[in-house]
């Protein structure tokens, strides 16, 4: 009686075999089944298998990845050495995903099963693996040095074709895409997380921070030809800081704003002139040590967001006057461009700014190297200041003479 080659079939919800990769390919189209078909021949030629072991094993493995390769252009090849408990065998591992229906009675399935012993299906984590085994001989001598020698002769093995170059090339490719598209998701996660942070210690520090300014204030009120004037001087100190302090929190929450896409404008009708004449009386006492002087040609009505233009208008006079000597000349002009965009600009006499640097000036946290020691700041003003601008569908920019001065322009449309 001839005897029955013994089978193992086994389908699974348990991890595969750990195995130690050897070659990889990508199931994608017909030339992938004649590539899997020469890297199995391949591998099990450098196992000094016989060449009847080697067309089997291979065409086994071709089986399998046929009926993959009709069903999914994702499936993945894996050949490589499992380590048993007293010897090696030679593995394939065909992976595809779940949405593949793949089981044991599948044609390719049924004809490998009888070419090798050892197939099983596992399916882990929603990803479905064919593993098809073939024991080694004791005699073969596999061995970790072996195995260290046959992963570094198949990792500098010339590709078999002009397709298989072509696919390398393709699969750096991606796996250099893939690397940039998770450093991006980590950035953004990491802008996020930081974000959130900015948020929360902001919302954290206005309270206390308020408190103090308050009871400065009322020590201030209260305390008038009561104390000592140095006291009186420390009382000012602490109330000057507080107000710093303040606006500094409140920039904070303003890019935290920004970053979340929270923030939010009022907008209303607004007579552009009578609306500069009255906010610029009020910038203009907040800096006493300098002349401001306005001059006004563009008599239209806009709709704006009166605090938040207010806020832009501050920030680029404030940087003026932060950039320039005392009692220098702060000039704002207003005029109407044939877009019907009014155009209001605000010139200094100050250090000015480097070629280099206008396009910067407007980026968040960006603060010049060569005035960073001299000026504080924080970098926040003007990227706030450029965000406030575009929602209102306008547009900001800087021209310089660096050691003559600086103008900041903007931009904001007319009501039609």
């Amino acid at each position: 009686m001839r005897a029955r080659r013994m089978i193992c079939l086994w389908l699974s919800q348990k991890s595969l075999h750990e195995m130690t990769e050897l070659v990889k390919v990508t199931l994608e189209n017909e030339m992938d089944l004649i590539l899997a078909y020469k890297k199995a021949i391949r591998v099990a030629e450098r196992l000094n298998l016989t060449i009847s072991t080697q067309t089997t094993f291979a065409t086994a493995v071709s089986e399998i990845c046929r009926g993959i390769i009709e069903k999914t252009d994702t499936g993945v090849l894996s050949i490589g050495l499992v380590r048993e408990e007293i010897r090696y065998s030679l593995a394939a591992q065909i992976s595809f995903g779940e949405d593949i229906v793949y089981n044991s009675s599948d044609d390719g399935f049924l004809y490998a099963q009888k070419l090798l012993p050892h197939l099983g299906i596992h399916t882990i984590d929603g990803r479905t693996t064919i593993e098809l085994k073939i024991g080694l001989p004791r005699s073969s001598g596999i061995n970790n040095a072996k195995i260290s020698v046959l992963i570094h002769f198949f990792n500098e093995e010339e590709p078999y074709t002009p397709y298989e170059e072509i696919k390398r090339k393709n699969s750096h490719l991606n796996q250099i895409a893939e690397e940039k598209d998770e450093e991006l998701r980590q950035t953004k996660i990491i802008n996020e997380q930081k974000t959130e942070f900015i948020s929360i210690a902001s919302h954290e520090l206005k309270t206390p921070v308020t408190i103090i300014k308050a009871y400065a204030q009322l020590a201030l009120s209260t305390s008038k030809g009561q104390c000592p004037p140095l006291i009186q001087a420390y009382l000012s100190k602490i109330e000057a800081q507080s107000s710093k302090l303040t606006f500094l929190i409140q920039q904070l929450l303003d890019v935290s704003k920004i970053e979340a896409g929270k923030f939010d404008y009022r907008l209303e009708l607004v007579d552009l002139d009578a609306y500069l004449n009255e906010t610029l009386s009020q910038i203009k006492l907040s800096i006493p040590n300098h002349k401001i002087r306005w001059e006004l040609n563009c008599p239209i009505n806009l709709k704006l967001d009166k605090l938040r233009i207010e806020q832009v208008l501050s920030n680029i006079i404030g940087n003026a006057a932060k950039y320039s000597s005392s009692e220098s000349l702060i000039e704002l002009k207003t005029y109407c461009n044939e877009d019907n965009h009014a155009i209001i600009a605000v010139s200094d006499k100050g250090i000015g700014i480097s070629d280099g640097n206008l396009e910067k000036i407007f980026e968040k946290f960006f603060r010049d190297a060569e005035v960073i020691q001299k000026y504080s700041g924080l970098g926040m003003g003007l990227y706030i200041s450029s965000k406030i601008i575009h929602g209102h569908g306008g547009r900001i920019w800087a021209e310089s003479i660096p050691g003559k001065g600086a103008t900041f322009c903007f931009s904001l449309p007319a009501e039609s």
